[in-house]
This record gives C-alpha cells, sequence and structure tokens, in this order.
C-alpha cells in the first residue's frame, strides 16, 4: 500500500493506493506542518483518522508533500515521526511545491510554479529539478499574498477603523473578533497561520468591492514583485498554480498578469489528483 499525502497548514489528502494504481481509500486530516506542530500533535492528528490508524503496519511506502518541508532541518524531523508511526513504510518527505509541479507541469517542460493558499511559494522547475530563488522564512515575515497574510490584513483594518462600516458589521457577524479570542488563537493555539488564513474566506466573497480589491491586488503585486521576477525567464514559460486563493481569484490573477505580461498556466485548488496520476506512472 502507498499514501500518497498533500498537506498544507490547514488541511492534508491522504490517499491510498496498491501497486495497480487502484485507490484502497481517500482520507483528510488536520494540517501537518513541522515548523508549527510538536511531534505529539502529529501523532494525535493522525490516530484521529481511523483508515491510517488501522493501515500503520500495511504502508510499504509514503510520500508526503507539504508545507513547512522546505529545509533539511524539518524534513529529517517529519520523517522520523513517520518512520515510528509508519514502521514498514519506506518514507519520502518533500516540500509541497513538487506535489504542486508534479500535479500541474507536464513531464519535462519547464515552469515557474507557485503555492497560493494558507501560505504561499514559488520555485522554478527546469524540467527535471526544482530551484528557488526565495527561501521561505514563513507566515509571519513572508508567505506575500498567502490566506494568512490576506486574514492579517483584514483583522489591522478592522482594528485601525480602516474598514468600510458596512463591511465591517459583515465581519463582525461572521467571526469572533473579540481581542482575547484573536490573541489565544495566535499565540496559545496550535497553526495560528491556518486560523489567519479562515479570514481570507470573507475577502473572497466581498471581492467585487473597492476596499477588497485594492487588498487582493496589492497582495498579487507583491507576490509578482517579490518571487515571480525572481526568475529572469518569467515572461517566457508558463506560471502554474495550487492552493484555495488562486483557484478563488483565478480572476484577479489573470488580470494581473495581463498587467505584466505574464503567462498563466494551470490552477488547480488541491494538487492530490495529479499526484495520483504522478506516482502511477512512475511507481
Amino acid at each position: 500500500m502507498r499514501l500518497i499525502v498533500d498537506s498544507g497548514s490547514t488541511k492534508a489528502d491522504w490517499i491510498a493506493i496498491d501497486s495497480n494504481g487502484k485507490i484502497l481509500f481517500t482520507t483528510q486530516t488536520l494540517g501537518l506542518n513541522p515548523e508549527v506542530l510538536e511531534e505529539n500533535e502529529i501523532i494525535d492528528r493522525l490516530n484521529d483518522r481511523f483508515d491510517i490508524l488501522q493501515n500503520k503496519k500495511n504502508a510499504t511506502h509514503l510520500f508526503f508533500y507539504g508545507a513547512g518541508c522546505g529545509t533539511d532541518k524539518m524534513k529529517i524531523a517529519l520523517s522520523q515521526v513517520f518512520q515510528n508511526y509508519f514502521p514498514n513504510a519506506i518514507i519520502d518527505v518533500k516540500e509541497d511545491t513538487y506535489a504542486a509541479v508534479y500535479a500541474t507541469t507536464p513531464k519535462g517542460e519547464k515552469a515557474i510554479v507557485s503555492i497560493l493558499g494558507t501560505g504561499s511559494n514559488c520555485s522554478y522547475f527546469d524540467g527535471k529539478e526544482l530551484h528557488q530563488k526565495v527561501q521561505s522564512l514563513g507566515y509571519i515575515a513572508m508567505d506575500d499574498c498567502s490566506g494568512n497574510v490576506f486574514g492579517k490584513e483584514l483583522i489591522r483594518k478592522y482594528y485601525f477603523n480602516k474598514m468600510p462600516q458596512e463591511l465591517a458589521i459583515e465581519f463582525e457577524k461572521e467571526y469572533d473578533l473579540d481581542p482575547d479570542a484573536i490573541k489565544n488563537k495566535l499565540y496559545k493555539e496550535p497553526n495560528p497561520n491556518a486560523y489567519l488564513a479562515t479570514f481570507a474566506k470573507f475577502l473572497i466573497q466581498h471581492k467585487e468591492t473597492e476596499f477588497c480589491r485594492k487588498i487582493i491586488f496589492k497582495g498579487m503585486k507583491s507576490f509578482v514583485k517579490n518571487y515571480i521576477k525572481q526568475y529572469d525567464n518569467c515572461k517566457e514559460i508558463p506560471i502554474h498554480f495550487v492552493g484555495s486563493i488562486a483557484f478563488y481569484l483565478k480572476e484577479e490573477l489573470q488580470e494581473t498578469f495581463d498587467k505584466y505580461e505574464l503567462q498563466l498556466g494551470n490552477v488547480l485548488r488541491r494538487p492530490i489528483d495529479g499526484l495520483i496520476a504522478y506516482h502511477i506512472a512512475n511507481k
């Protein structure tokens, strides 16, 4: 049994396939980002799903693509957790950008591949290897145009009284904006980045308003300038995206790319289906 996992900070999609590529089961856990979770929290999230728990010893391979796995330290730490949990499996942990590449980019083709979800990332794929100009420092320092950055911007606008009154009223109806509640989520509970990203739903729902459009395009402009334009050939190759922010703001991405003369490629909400095809073809 091979387990294929695409994990962001918010959630992780799991698919088990047999040697012939037949799907044995699918499930979903909370995100398994090693940068923001301790080992016991990761184990608890695995144990919470019966399909995973009962197949601990049946797994022969685990292909894990995850947010927070961009450094050797994090990959090694998470690999050890998985090796202890799945004792008979060969463990392969890669950063989530590889999942995006395998899901969006035809074999052997060059592309810039980006993630816009709870967090953000951008890499160049030369047809064989992945190259990254910008090393991510996580949600506090970076993650331009991501769900958590948009969420933080909305909260700041609300508390600084910079949000239009009619939107502020709607914002109050949808979220618990009590200062103590917000600070507890940010500083005392796990996954503060995923919590911040929950506010991005409001931005998408009201994306036609001038207020929200300004925030969206400011974020996209920042992502293009700080990430995509790091690559000299960015105007010559397609730029693919995965992630909910990219998926639900595809029209705004296209508008931004038209301005910068960039080629928008495939935009997927989740790469997991593409990963299945990749692993069946490369078993």
